[in-house]
């Protein structure tokens, strides 16, 4: 009888195997393919390993550490020989069944082992999830590619949206003829470098993309290539000739394994994990499950869980290594409870966290910070968690007390938050400014994640996703239109509600149309137009947190204009019938909305009558102003061209002038020059590996001392504002300057593309507005006719306006 069967030799089950070498216990490890760590053997060649999360401790006799695919199983090799692990490999499990203390565990063979003990550590790569269409098993079809460079000259369809999808359709296409096929109409669960890559391959025409598609057939002849691969698409059926499709659709937990002998699941959802203690053990005593099919697909984490599950086993259980980690992050709370307790109080107290397991909740709380509002706390009741206008976007959720949220501080409008109740979930799509206040109650405790946790949980969690979506129709209508009607209270008008999603110039009503929806923005933005006659006239943009279409609400027939997305937006669909509801709910709502509609209708017609002003939008739109926090606007009717702003920006940072006046674009003398605009969602945030992008409360985005000298940034910049520069060298004095002629004088701008030192990096540079001057932004303040100003989203109207009048 052996004390410990561990199934499945990936990192978990390895980790496990060592803690068992160490204590001498009678165990076995069970692999079903012929190596170990199987999901680790079929990544690429060369692939990097992440050694996420970076403040979690590893526990576990065997190293890890973040490195290349290679390195890391050479270092499990070396591990399990140097304890001489007993392992067994092409050793499948085909049938478990007994109780703890007499485990009968038999293999595809037909051997049959005993145990007293069983650790399921198999992951869910071993199951991947098939195409769904006869031919799928064909042997051109695979679902693993760990050799590129074996295929060459072939053409092969890659399906999947993921980081293994992206990550082999690059490595392919540098012999081979690749199309990547994404079911959605974006990469939206892949790592934002991966995401940079593949967008940049599909623009240049290295890879080409079909979004929205599906597989529909596979030829009869898929095993003798080239042979016809069908995919199905709103707009019809698509014929692909090709010699090989990979499929990286994921995988799926092997539930009707599980459920063969007795392991219990929480609901009948496909994705669910099976039901665990926090000591990993499932329902049946004595059966343990770890890793990615307990929910926890990092390496680390699941090294960690195989080294804990065996004390366990050895009744010498020890703290989970997050444990402490959490346990100060809770050290500000009044309960009392330690970190089991106090996660489970969190998890029954805030609905919306309560569809994720223990374990699940434990890595969201690791990411997330906890705050408690008391007088002998850092954080006082009454104080300001954050302002109307601050660029934050962390997500909010209330476990215990009230807090406010101020929409108006004039006219008193607010919303009070209690127990289970959550805010932010519009900075989770855009990159806005915060739309209200927040204010501490007393005793106030709430949780803080940032925005990435957050996205990533919705990207994972299709119940979370769900849950959130009906939340931010509620709040939506809440904020937007009655703010003294509580939540519970619009929900079931929120029901009537839709959310709809439009592609990249996809035109969401034309002008003509039957006004019968009114819209919300949720995500992204709307370009409102007339048609002209050679061009459209674009008189508007509405963006995340505004809304469009209001004629539907008064009892106009046919639109006045046409709304095309100005990117990839979602928005709340409204008919007129809702919103009657809404104004029986708040009678005050019809005269306040109507009041705004009817100044919104003159100033539309207005712009719209005017063809300086439609052309002008049009230029500014193109320039950057649909994602614009903070545009560099010089008017050229005031422009000398004394480059006065460049020497100012220079001189304010060291010699190196953060933009180009001369440069960029200009239309009805308003000249926008290559300078940051600070955009919602920075393109240059999405692929920094040390996290040296970032942005201010008050909205600057600016780089910090850790900048490596990637150049991602400058890459991913659609504006071509950030450079990769050498430092300039140390200013003489001006003494030295003005009768030795030594180095750069006041004004003289340096060549940052090169250098005498030999130690010297390039890092990258950019426009911070000035961040640190109270002053303001240098540029403007050293212009002598004010021709250079900065402007604000809220300014552009005011801007357009007044350029517009002034070239009649």
């Amino acid at each position: 009888m052996l004390d410990v069967v561990i199934i499945g030799a990936g990192p978990g089950g390895l980790s496990a195997a060592a803690r068992c070498a160490v204590l001498n216990l009678n165990y076995q490890l069970l692999e079903a393919s012929p190596n170990l760590a199987k999901t680790i053997f079929d990544y690429q060649k060369n692939k990097p390993v992440m050694a996420e999360p970076s403040i979690l401790p590893l526990r576990s006799d065997i190293a890890f550490d973040a490195g290349r695919r290679e390195e890391i199983l050479d270092i499990w090799e070396s591990g399990i020989s140097s304890l001489n692990v007993n392992i067994r490999l092409n050793a499948r499990v085909t049938a478990i069944s007994g109780i703890m203390g007499a485990f009968s565990i038999v293999l595809e063979s037909g051997e049959t082992l005993q145990a007293k003990h069983i650790v399921l550590a198999i992951g869910l790569q071993g199951n991947p999830r098939l195409l769904g269409v006869d031919g799928e098993n064909s042997k051109t079809v695979q679902y693993t590619l760990v050799d590129a460079s074996e295929f060459k000259d072939e053409k092969i369809v890659v399906v999947g949206a993921g980081d293994a999808a992206i990550e082999n359709a690059i490595a392919l296409s540098s012999q081979n003829e690749v199309t990547i096929v994404n079911r959605r109409d974006e990469f939206a669960r892949a790592k934002d470098g991966n995401l940079q890559l593949i967008r940049a391959a599909i623009k240049s025409g290295k890879i080409k993309c079909i979004y929205n598609a599906n597989a529909k057939c596979i030829s009869k002849e898929a095993n003798e290539p080239p042979f016809t691969f069908t995919l199905k698409t709103p707009d019809g059926s698509i014929d692909l000739s090709c010699h090989r499709i990979i499929a990286r659709l994921g995988a799926i937990a092997p539930r009707g394994f599980l459920e063969s002998f007795g392991v219990g699941f929480p609901n009948d959802n496909p994705n669910a994990i099976p039901v665990l203690s926090e000591s990993y053990e499932s329902n049946i005593p004595g059966l343990f499950i770890i890793g990615a099919l307990a929910g926890n697909p990092l390496i680390k984490q699941a090294m960690n869980q195989g080294y804990e599950v065996i004390q366990t086993i050895v009744g010498d259980p020890v703290e989970p290594a997050d444990q402490g980690l959490l346990r100060e992050k809770i050290s500000v709370l009044p309960f009392g409870l330690d970190v089991i307790p106090t996660l489970a109080l969190f998890q029954k107290r805030i609905p919306f966290f309560s569809v994720l397991s223990s374990l699940q909740f434990r890595e969201l709380m690791m990411e997330s910070q906890v705050i408690f509002a008391d007088a002998k706390s850092r954080f006082k009741p009454g104080d300001t968690l954050f302002k109307k206008g601050d660029f934050s976007d962390s997500f909010i959720t209330v476990v215990d007390g009230e807090l406010t949220i101020i929409m108006d501080e004039q006219n008193q409008q607010s919303i009070t938050l209690t127990s289970g109740q959550f805010f932010g979930e519009l900075g989770l799509n855009t990159g806005q400014r915060r739309n209200a206040s927040a204010r501490l109650g007393e005793q106030c405790v709430i949780v803080e994640t940032p925005r990435r946790v957050m996205v990533k949980l919705i990207n994972s969690n299709e119940e979370v996703k769900k849950g959130l979506d009906a939340a931010y129709i509620v709040r939506a209508l809440q904020l937007g239109f009655t703010p003294s009607v509580p939540f519970e209270k619009l929900i079931p008008v929120a029901k009537q509600c839709k959310l709809v999603r439009f592609k990249l110039g996809e035109t969401i009503f034309s002008e003509g149309d039957p006004a019968d929806l009114f819209y919300l923005v949720r995500a992204g933005s709307v370009t409102l137009y007339r048609q002209m006659e050679q061009s459209k006239g674009v008189f508007n943009q509405v963006r995340a947190g505004e809304y469009l279409g209001e004629s539907a609400l008064m009892g106009v027939a046919a639109r006045a204009f046409s709304a095309q997305a100005a990117n990839n937006c979602e928005l709340v669909a409204i008919d007129s019938a809702v919103f009657k509801q809404l104004v029986q709910l708040e009678p005050d709502l019809i005269h306040r909305f109507q009041s705004e509609i009817e100044t919104r209708a003159k100033s539309s017609a207005l712009k719209m009558a005017d063809t300086k002003s439609l052309e002008l939008t049009d230029f500014l739109l193109e320039e950057g102003m649909k994602e614009a926090t903070d545009l560099l606007v010089i008017n050229d009717d005031l422009c000398i061209g004394c480059d006065n702003c460049e020497t100012a920006c220079a001189e304010t940072h060291d010699g190196t002038s953060r933009f180009n006046r001369a440069g960029g674009k200009a239309y009805a003398s308003v000249h926008v020059p290559i300078s940051c605009r600070h955009c919602e969602v920075p393109h240059c945030m999405k692929d920094c590996p040390p996290d040296a992008i970032k942005r201010d409360p008050t909205g600057e985005v600016y780089i910090d001392d850790t900048c490596i000298g990637c150049g991602n940034c400058e890459t991913n910049c659609p504006y071509d504002v950030i450079k990769l520069a050498y430092p300039a060298p140390p200013k003489p004095s001006l003494m030295n300057w003005l009768f030795f002629g030594l180095g750069s004088g006041p004004g003289q701008n340096h060549d940052s593309s090169k250098t005498n030192s030999p130690d010297a990096k390039k890092k990258a540079v950019k426009c911070d507005a000035c961040r640190e001057l109270d002053s303001g932004p240098a540029c403007v303040r050293a212009c002598p006719t004010g021709a250079a100003i900065r402007i604000e989203p809220k300014q552009f109207d005011a801007l357009i306006s007044m350029k517009a009048d002034a070239s009649k």
